[in-house]
């Protein structure tokens, strides 16, 4: 049931690239020399990523030409779903799985050493994803518990983790749980604002908090929900603006919708009347242009998600952007990109 990158330009000119080219961008190969489905991507800038999936975890620091195997010590049996990194340096990874096999490990020289940050201790709980507000505030979510949502939060950098008080949230729903599928089950925008992607249930949903993660509310995609379909994923340009997507794991190639879209910060979502097909696990935001990745392709919008255009027909299961886009995915594929 889990499936589970500034250069030498202003930061005005980088923020101005992306608005203005995304449509004339393309992804270039960088291969990473490993034979397993990477499901998460951190994107620092076009020289530094950091990626992961199964047994590895792996960092660049020269735009993918070459890759480092940076994995923490005695880990090989875990399976690293998510990595959220701030630079070459300063990462964290997750393994997700039930019981003490969800672990969040952190490290500041670049993956040399690395210290167990987080270990669940509860054998009903099973965690999915993370994502930070900044380099010190972060959540962590499991699946629901006994119809009650599990999210562990962070204030000092990874030191410690407190769990969010169950009454904080709405009550799950039948079968409801999130998807260890690309890292983005999860995600953040600004200092206060996080989003959770839900599936499963008879109805996908996704969860907003604007306290920093210490209460929830919860709304209705047009979505489908089951145990193999759901929200994947959930990015915010901003406070307002997002997307979630998501489709049937099962079958990438399915037809049904699986994006919806935002203007009021996911008080309420809409399908957009073109879309794309297929399951798309990995969502981000590019300067005002937003691109979803899957196993089928991967597809643009440059209009806040109401419309969309085919990018590449590569598969990738996961993306994030920075000054530039990475993605990863199968068979150790990994791309950036880049304009014509």
């Amino acid at each position: 049931m889990k499936i589970l990158l500034l250069a030498t330009a202003t930061a005005a000119s980088l923020l101005a690239a992306p608005q203005a080219q995304a449509h004339d961008a393309s992804w270039e190969l960088r291969p990473t020399g490993v034979d397993m489905k990477l499901r998460a991507v951190s994107a620092v800038n076009s020289h530094v990523a950091w990626t992961s999936g199964g047994r590895e975890v792996l960092r660049t620091t020269d735009g993918g030409r070459s890759w480092q195997a940076v994995a923490p010590p005695d880990t090989a049996d875990l399976d690293f779903r998510d990595v959220e990194a701030f630079d070459a340096w300063n990462a964290f990874v997750m393994a997700i799985g039930p019981a003490d096999t969800s672990r969040i490990y952190r490290t500041s020289d670049g993956g040399r050493t690395w210290a167990l940050s987080f270990k669940n201790d509860d054998p009903a709980a099973f965690y999915d994803c993370m994502a930070f507000f900044d380099r010190f505030r972060g959540l962590a979510l499991s699946d629901s518990v006994d119809g009650k949502f599990r999210v562990s939060s962070t204030i000092d950098g990874g030191r410690s983790w407190q769990r969010v008080p169950e009454e904080n949230f709405p009550p799950a729903i039948a079968g409801e749980f999130s998807f260890a599928a690309s890292g983005q089950c999860v995600s953040t925008a600004g200092p206060r604002d996080a989003w959770i992607a839900t599936g499963g249930g008879a109805t996908a949903r996704v969860l907003h908090s604007g306290d920093g993660g210490r209460h929830w509310t919860v709304s209705d995609t047009p979505l489908p929900g089951s145990a193999t379909t759901g929200a994947m994923s959930v990015a915010f340009r901003n406070a307002r603006q997002g997307v979630v997507v998501g489709g049937d794991y099962k079958n990438p190639a399915s037809r049904i919708a699986g994006l919806a879209w935002s203007g009021d910060g996911g008080a309420t979502w809409e399908g957009p009347a073109q879309s794309p097909f297929g399951y798309r696990p990995g969502a981000a935001w590019w300067g005002d242009s937003v691109i979803v990745v899957g196993p089928t392709g991967s597809d643009l919008s440059r209009d806040g998600g109401r419309t969309w255009r085919s990018l590449d027909t590569g598969s990738f299961e996961t993306i994030d952007c920075a000054a530039v886009c990475w993605a990863a995915g199968e068979h150790g594929r990994a791309g950036v990109l880049s304009r014509r």
